[in-house]
């Protein structure tokens, strides 16, 4: 699996994330980007860089213009590595609703301030 820690820098900045947004229902050219996000094209083209660097998206020569998408596999590796995690915390949260659900359960006691 590849880095996790990389991923969640590449994905830690906000246009970057917006960006991913835009590109899930499909290819965007470079110059659509720039409409939708209102970033300016230098700015659009460096995150999209740093993007297909990452492996989250690949680029389509059309002419002149190249169309960006995403890839499948990082985020599905993502997957992989938050699941593993979120077994830890439904066995927490189990274990949470067994103590409030048991009979005789009683609400902790506060102590008395002064």
């Amino acid at each position: 699996m590849p880095n996790p820690s990389r991923a969640f820098q590449v994905l830690a900045e906000p246009n970057r994330r917006r960006i991913v947004e835009h590109l899930r229902p499909g290819e965007r050219s470079v110059g659509t980007l720039v409409s939708e996000l209102g970033i300016s094209q230098p700015g659009v083209s460096r995150h999209l860089r740093i993007l297909h660097r990452a492996g989250f998206v690949r680029v389509r020569a059309d002419g002149q213009r190249r169309l960006y998408s995403l890839r499948r596999e990082p985020f599905r590796d993502l997957e992989a590595w938050i699941h593993d995690y979120q077994d830890l915390v439904e066995a927490r949260l189990d274990r949470l609703e067994e103590l409030v659900t048991s009979e005789g359960a009683e609400p902790p006691k506060q102590g008395r301030r002064r």
